[in-house]
């Protein structure tokens, strides 16, 4: 492993910040701990001060500020630094954002992270919020006290503005001018004042990406990109049926190849273990270069043997779920309000539907790979990744090494959707790199990414509602048929079976008198994850469709059904989430259905559809405009309205609304994975087309609610009421009913 540059070789000063140690101010409590000797060399400028484990100041003025998080398109590498930066006081055009890497160390209380929690999704947004600012805050203070102490000023006369400290008299001084100065002084003790949100001139303004330039230039590096001067590439051929074992294989073709260095086998995971390694058996040809690897890889001759349990196949899966929704078994009870069956004795009117969604594979742009160099009693990682803990505890399960020996660079990813929050691959690597004890650059195509992912699980719902004389929902009955995402899965350990299916607290639970949830459990051997979105995701499609259905079958409104919905009272229920907030849900409604026109007339054939989805803080409305031209759907506009709470970036989460938007259209429209004999028929975008150019919306509007509460993710709710919205608007153009997913076939079929 190519040893790190020493920072003797630049004019580079670390001053400590205490007498023990540099200052760890991050997202966990303040604590002092040893500097970090592994910086990034954006970091090891001419003459760079480091104060805090974020920020590095150069003698003329520039600021340096870490990104801490996984880029994996979500806009952290912009977004966090700009908390960091406001509290600093400086301008925007005044700073450099470089991305950290994994900041694991031992400290004097045990193992810590020095630039606090990494992931690609904060493990709590608000908290980590404040403590993102308070490290700016803290920076901000050392440079206020070493003014006042060259000065002979009390601090609290003094203020900072664009990267200076300003005293009452005129005096001024460059944060760089003060930087070593600061860095001497002692960690201020208590909580720092942050600035006012009313005094915010960085948060909340649109900002490009801090890396848009290397984007569009080819500049950046995203994970697949990196490589070693001596490191060997790897391909491999996986079992093709889950849970199948290696029966044979002939390797002689194979090593004949120009450059295949090896060739190696390895076996899966234990049948039932958790998916916490490598993901399926394998067949690995090492190369000196992707080419013989792959090439290396097409000369193999390989058989596999099936898992013992029946050969798996989607029409199997869909008449099972078919049969248990059909048959005896009440299933397993997840919620229950009232009483259903006396609601349904007592209707007026009865409405019934069924929907199904199929397996969805979460295709990012960037297959999965890694780059792993284990030297010696150290190891470096560079990989694209969203969980560089799991990675870090990886490594140091499967080599002996101390986590502390384990450096882990956290490139630019391209795309993730949940994907890189697994680490399979990364376990791949490092059964190759011990075997051929050399660094290994481990390489996956599209055809391996496909049929060998943690997919989204498919599911079909039955639901009915009864209605009164007054066409008031009285009764709610969803039950649900679908492999468990629980199975296998460490994370989920302990969780009932309906956990990230048929989640208890998703409207209209609480707003209907008369409730019912029950879930049916399938088997199935394809991996599974929750895919896009979070709580309650998964049944968004069926409830947010029948809610439409339920007001054509009553002559309804069918925003306004659900504002009446929403009216209700909605009592928290023990052991369950905190009661929904309605007003928010009702505004974007109401904000969404203006912008796409809900209620005006038409006389052109177009058809308007809407639906909404509340998570864990998050409230998102869609809404569509579209209509048949003879056999092409044209979508004419689509509008997206989002209440997140405070945003820190309004630009970039205008990019995740909209790119959620279409990725959902997406999956809707064309998204399918299906097997026969157990194996994933998808083998590449021919046979899992993303969505084109010219079936994307013509024009789309998006809307960023103005909110001072605690902030959430956009993404928990951006792309489940997507696909109902579409469903309903191509219902109203063409009176096509579609309950199955993907929509773009059953449109055929049905038009």
């Amino acid at each position: 492993m190519t040893a790190p540059p020493s920072p003797a070789r630049r004019r580079f000063l670390c001053v400590a910040l205490t007498t023990t140690g540099a200052l760890l101010a991050g997202w966990r409590p303040l604590r002092a701990e040893p500097a970090a000797a592994d910086l990034p060399l954006e970091l090891l400028g001419d003459d760079l001060t480091t104060l805090g484990p974020y920020v590095r100041i150069e003698r003329d003025n520039r600021v340096v500020i870490g990104a801490p998080g996984c880029e994996v398109g979500q806009g952290v590498i912009t977004a966090l630094p700009m908390l960091v930066a406001e509290e600093l006081c400086v301008d925007w055009s005044q700073v450099s954002v470089v991305q950290l890497p994994y900041g694991y160390t031992q400290g004097s209380a045990g193992p810590v992270n020095r630039y606090g929690h990494q992931g690609g999704l904060p493990a709590n947004l608000a908290e980590d919020w404040h403590a993102l600012r308070e490290a700016g805050a803290q920076v901000r203070a050392r440079l206020l006290a070493a003014a006042a102490r060259e000065w002979n000023l009390p601090a609290a006369g003094l203020r900072c503005e664009a990267g200076e400290v300003i005293a009452a008299d005129g005096r001024r001084a460059t944060y760089g001018a003060l930087a070593k100065s600061a860095a001497s002084l002692p960690a201020p003790r208590g909580p720092v004042a942050l600035v006012p949100p009313s005094d915010f001139h960085i948060v909340g303004t649109p900002l490009g990406s801090a890396d848009a330039l290397d984007i569009v230039t080819g500049a950046a590096r995203f994970g697949i990109d990196e490589y070693a001067a001596d490191a060997l590439v790897a391909a491999i051929t996986r079992c093709p049926f889950p849970g199948g074992t290696l029966a044979r294989y002939d390797d002689r073709a194979a090593r004949q190849v120009a450059g295949v260095v090896d060739v190696i086998s390895f076996a899966g995971p234990k049948p039932d273990a958790p998916f916490d390694g490598v993901l399926a058996a394998g067949v690995a040809v090492i190369g000196s270069s992707t080419w013989a690897a792959l090439r290396g890889r097409q000369e193999l001759d390989v058989e596999w043997m099936p898992a013992a349990t029946p050969a798996e196949s989607t029409a199997a899966l869909a008449r099972n779920a078919q049969a248990l929704l059909d048959g005896d078994d009440p299933g397993l009870e997840v919620r229950r309000d009232g009483d259903v069956a006396e609601a349904r004795r007592e209707a007026r009117h009865l409405v019934e539907a069924r929907y199904q969604s199929p397996f969805l594979a979460h295709a990012t742009m960037e297959p999965p790979g890694a780059l792993l160099d284990l030297a010696g009693d150290r190891a470096r990682l560079v990989a694209s990744i969203e969980d560089p803990d799991a990675a870090s505890e990886l490594i140091a399960r499967m080599t002996g090494l101390p986590r502390g020996a384990i450096a882990i660079e956290l490139p630019r990813s391209g795309g993730s959707f949940g994907r890189r929050l697994r680490t399979d691959y990364v376990a791949e690597a490092v059964l190759l790199a011990k075997s051929v004890a050399k660094p290994v650059k481990l390489m996956w195509t599209r055809e391996d990414d496909l049929a060998h992912d943690f997919y989204h699980p498919p599911g079909l719902h039955a639901l009915s509602a009864s209605l009164d004389r007054r066409n008031r929902i009285t009764g709610w009955s969803h039950r649900c048929a679908a492999p468990p995402r629980t199975w296998r899965s460490t994370p989920l350990k302990g969780r009932p079976p309906n956990a990230g299916i048929l989640e208890p607290d998703v409207f209209p639970a609480g707003l209907v008198p008369n409730l019912e949830l029950r879930f049916h459990p399938q088997a199935s051997d394809l991996p599974r994850d929750p895919g896009l979105g979070t709580y309650g995701a998964f049944q968004a499609f069926a409830v947010e469709c029948f809610i439409d259905e339920i007001a054509i079958a009553s002559r309804r409104d069918a925003l306004e059904l659900r504002l009446e919905l929403l009216a209700q009272p909605l009592p928290a229920t023990p052991g369950h989430l905190s009661p929904l907030d309605r007003a928010r849900l009702i505004d974007v409604l109401g904000r969404c259905a203006r912008r796409i026109g809900w209620g005006v007339p038409r006389t052109d054939g177009h058809g308007i559809g809407i639906a909404c989805h509340a998570a864990l803080g998050s409230f998102v409305a869609h809404g569509f405009e579209v209509s048949m031209h003879g056999d092409a759907l044209v979508i004419h506009k689509a509008a997206c309205v989002a209440d997140i709470g405070s945003v820190v970036n309004p630009l970039g989460v205008e990019a995740s609304l909209t790119g959620g938007t279409l990725a959902s259209i997406s999956d809707a429209l064309h998204g399918a994975i299906t097997t026969r004999d157990g194996r994933v028929r998808q083998a590449g975008f021919k046979d899992y087309p993303l969505l084109r150019m010219a079936e994307s919306p013509r024009r789309m509007e998006v809307e960023i609610v103005a909110s001072d509460a605690a902030p959430a993710l956009a993404m928990h709710s951006i792309q489940p009421g997507a696909a109902p919205a579409l469903a309903n608007a191509i219902f109203a153009a063409t009176t096509v009913r579609i309950r199955k997913l993907p929509m773009w076939p059953e449109l055929v079929r049905m038009i």
